[in-house]
């Protein structure tokens, strides 16, 4: 497994880690045995990100990650996220970006996951009503304190990057990126994370799935799961979705690799991090396989060619969400 540098603060991670949300929420069915042989398994095949957050359950996928690293702690980089306010019974209560919040939700993510420290503690969700600066220095407290090494944030706007940059250094900036994905390229996030040091983990890196080529109809997924209400499987955008997977699928089909692999190849190839969520161990061993896929700059042109920019139809998500974004 390539090994890189996160940003310019010194986190060294696999180029690919692994995004453990689905183990444990919004994906349909849940199999604790299998999960937890699925990131055993990421660890014996070199991946060592291994990314949570409290909101995952909430806080079941922080236990579930606890228990999988007992006794193994060392091998991973644990990366969780704060800022999304629960009370200790699960119960939702919105965004909180205030620092007492920040505190006591990372000494309960601690205990969730058995350890002393997270690698990685990003900001989930920007809060509206906290200057992300007083967020990001209580964050940057937690750094002094030992109980953080690094710190990041997800899904915010430039200009909110660099305000926290200059608070305290960033290491990497969480976001959706992916070959239906690529919002980062036009809205100034890219630029700003290259001109700053800030590494770039890419989640959703398969497109919630759509590009792994296995999705054919949204009634392949369980009542529970939530691409049911995502607007991209959705009506007419799934067709017009679908047909782009095919086009990729054709590409993938010519080098001999799954569309999941030129997928996640492709992103590797931009620079970022990426964190396919996946709970089964054949899923797992399949996207690693990605790491070794060599993507030229003539596959480059054929993909850009079928899914430009753009070229995904319908939003990320439904309108609720979708203003949490960009904060």
């Amino acid at each position: 497994m390539e090994l890189r540098t996160l940003g310019s603060q010194g986190l060294t991670v696999s180029a690919e880690g692994l995004g453990c949300m689905g183990m444990s929420a919004f994906y349909g069915s849940t199999d604790e045995t299998e999960s937890l042989a699925t990131i055993h398994r990421a660890l014996e095949l070199g991946v060592t990100l291994l990314d949570t957050a409290e909101s995952y359950g909430p806080f079941r996928n922080e236990r579930l990650l606890g228990k999988a690293l007992a006794g193994r702690r060392e091998q991973a980089v644990v990366a969780t996220k704060t800022g999304v306010e629960f009370t200790d019974d699960g119960t939702l209560v919105g965004h909180n970006g205030r620092p007492e919040y920040i505190r006591r939700s990372l000494d309960r993510s601690l205990r969730h996951l058995g350890t002393d420290h997270v690698d990685l503690y990003y900001l989930h969700r920007v809060d509206p009503q906290v200057p992300v600066e007083e967020t990001v220095g209580a964050m940057g407290e937690q750094v002094a304190a030992g109980k953080v090494r690094y710190i990041g944030l997800s899904e915010v706007a430039p200009h909110t990057i660099r305000r926290a940059h200059c608070v305290h250094p960033l290491t990497a900036v969480q976001t959706e990126y992916s070959l239906f994905e690529r919002g980062i390229e036009d809205d100034g996030v890219r630029a700003t994370l290259d001109e700053l040091g800030i590494g770039l983990v890419a989640y959703s890196p398969l497109g919630r799935g759509f590009l792994s080529g296995a999705i054919t109809s949204p009634d392949d997924f369980a009542a529970d799961d939530f691409r049911r209400t995502d607007p991209r499987f959705q009506g007419e955008n799934f067709a017009r979705n679908l047909a782009v997977v095919d086009e990729v699928r054709r590409i993938a089909a010519a080098k001999q690799v799954s569309p999941s692999q030129l997928a996640l190849a492709w992103v590797l190839r931009q620079g970022a991090v990426a964190i396919p969520g996946t709970k089964r161990r054949r899923y797992l061993e399949e996207n690693v396989a990605a790491t070794t896929v060599t993507i030229t700059d003539e596959d480059v042109a054929a993909i850009e060619a079928v899914a430009p920019r753009g070229i995904v139809s319908g939003d990320r998500y439904a309108p609720e969400l979708m203003r949490t974004l960009n904060g």
